[in-house]
């Protein structure tokens, strides 16, 4: 009995420490679609990191009573986001390259109308995923929402990272 239970304890130790040492997958997106998000992401026994969702820094704190000068259009504030969850990736000795899910938040932008301005995201989500220096797509939804903490705030992003 006391050698069984040490035979299985052993089996499952060497069980955990493979799945450890097994690769995220990233699943393409099918049609061989070059847009830059994964289909899906697969995560072996790696451990888990969940950044509460961040909302972005002022562009312009003088710019008190106009919302849009103050946060910046939709471009600035991803770009203001991606900067803090990457910093804040980095200060746990991760990198934007963990990043498995990504969830959106976007406020429909006044100056279109009430749509939220996917394009504005794109660009600047197109410059920190999908490129040479950094290949990896996290799986992703973008919503829109009908609000975020402050007027005038149109992006909050919550991620998702794995540590290699």
């Amino acid at each position: 009995m006391k050698h069984a239970l040490s035979a299985s304890l052993l089996a499952i130790t060497v069980c955990a420490a493979a799945s450890y040492a097994a690769e995220v997958t990233r699943y393409p997106l099918p049609d061989n679609s070059t847009f830059p998000i994964a289909a899906a992401v697969e995560v072996p026994g790696n451990a888990v990191v969940y950044e509460s969702g961040k909302v972005p820094a002022p562009r312009d704190p003088t710019a008190k009573g106009d919302p849009a000068a103050f946060w910046g259009n939709t471009e600035e504030q991803t770009d203001s986001v991606l900067g803090r969850i990457e910093a804040s990736l980095k200060a746990k000795g991760l990198d934007m390259g963990d990043v498995v899910k990504m969830t959106v938040f976007l406020v429909g932008d006044p100056a279109m109308g009430g749509k939220m301005d996917f394009a504005g995201f794109m660009k600047s989500y197109s410059r920190h995923f999908g490129t040479e220096a950094q290949p990896n797509l996290p799986a992703r939804s973008a919503v829109q929402v009908a609000g975020l903490v402050a007027e005038g705030m149109l992006v909050e992003i919550e991620v998702i990272a794995v540590r290699p």
